[in-house]
């Protein structure tokens, strides 16, 4: 007991130092990046926050969706809605003006208040994962079946965001977003507010997702993942787990929407799609799926360079990525972080092998029981 304690101990210390070193290190970064390259990665930081939920479901419960794009669109939305109106001085949108529209939609009026529109980022894509989830969960779609559902999904969401030009802008989306609760986006005070910010909610949601994996019900996630029937058949409803954990991850990637926003100044159903829904699990594949630090490693590190090569290879940027995660899945299925404790764990069972080697000179010298 004692030693299973002290593994423990030490994995956690681990983890913590690694998270410790990391949010250390997004927080020096305005001393030594300019403007753009701050607001570029708080946009990063939003993706890790989004990653943390993807990592919840996929990394720990085995549930691959490739439609969480919906729920960052749709918690974008949401926010996009409050500060366009607030950018409009109570006229029209513009992009309603120009289709026609002589009022205000009433779904977007309640939207001209903060307290609704931070709460509609969670609740929307919470209430879209409840229903989605109890009826496929409850129905026992799952495995594969399961991921080209949640496709199916960002298709329609993308469509209808694309048909409803005079409510939703149409292809373009909702653009023209100048302020945030009455800060200008464009004030350098405004982008290092909005990029601790957006490092205080990764901490956040790092925190929730790390109680939820280190309590009863995380082990139960871990056991869906395991081995679903053996869990059924110990007496537990493996539907209400995995609605749970897919409402949380929706929650979380609606808050990352909502971060994201203000980052970019724009939200379009291009965000909504299957590419970006796809690339989000790249991000937790290659960081290191089920571990949480992974999902964050993996968000940062893919997109940062995915904006590097795409500056440099602007044409053929997209193949790197490609080929990264092609080489994740042949040569490290555990991701980065699964290489790290790996190596971690060859190297301290060398130390405690050569630690546990006794030298024959010394047992020769040493005095003998008797004597």
């Amino acid at each position: 007991m004692v030693q299973i304690k002290d593994k423990v101990t030490n994995a956690l210390q681990g983890k913590n130092l690694a998270i410790f070193l990391i949010f250390s290190l997004l927080c020096l970064a305005p001393l030594f990046l300019s403007d753009f390259r701050v607001n570029l990665l708080g946009k990063f930081v939003a993706f890790a926050i989004l990653a943390l939920g993807i990592d919840l479901i996929w990394g720990y419960t085995g549930i691959l969706s490739l439609g969480h794009g919906v729920f960052f669109g749709l918690g974008g939305y949401c926010m996009a809605m409050y500060m366009k109106l607030t950018a409009s001085g109570g006229k029209l949108p513009d992009f309603m003006t120009w289709s026609g529209l002589q009022n205000l939609p009433w779904f977007w009026a309640p939207f001209s208040s903060a307290p609704f529109a931070l709460a509609m980022t969670i609740l929307v894509p919470v209430i879209l994962a409840l229903l989605v989830g109890a009826l496929t969960f409850r129905n026992r779609i799952q495995g594969v079946y399961f991921s080209i559902l949640t496709q199916a999904l960002t298709i329609v969401f993308v469509t209808l965001f694309i048909g409803q030009q005079p409510y939703t802008g149409g292809t373009n989306g909702i653009t023209n977003l100048k302020a945030i609760f009455g800060f200008p986006l464009a004030s350098h005070d405004t982008k290092i507010g909005l990029y601790y910010f957006a490092i205080l909610m990764l901490l956040l949601a790092y925190l929730l997702c790390r109680w939820i994996v280190t309590r009863r019900i995380g082990r139960v996630l871990v056991a869906i993942r395991d081995g679903e029937n053996r869990l059924r058949f110990s007496g537990y409803n493996p539907a209400v787990y995995k609605v749970f954990v897919y409402c949380v991850s929706a929650a979380l990637a609606g808050i990352a929407g909502a971060v994201y926003v203000p980052q970019v100044g724009i939200i379009s159903p291009a965000a909504m799609g299957i590419v970006p829904s796809v690339e989000m699990v790249i991000w937790v594949a290659i960081g290191g799926r089920g571990t949480l630090t992974g999902a964050i490693i993996g968000a940062i590190l893919v997109n940062s360079l995915k904006s590097a090569f795409s500056e440099s290879f602007p044409d053929i940027w997209s193949y790197f990525i490609g080929l990264a995660f092609i080489a994740v899945v042949l040569f490290m299925p555990h991701g980065l972080v699964g290489i790290f404790q790996q190596l971690k764990s060859k190297y301290g069972r060398t130390i405690r092998q050569e630690g546990a080697t006794v030298d024959p000179a010394v047992l020769e010298t040493a005095p003998k029981a008797g004597n």
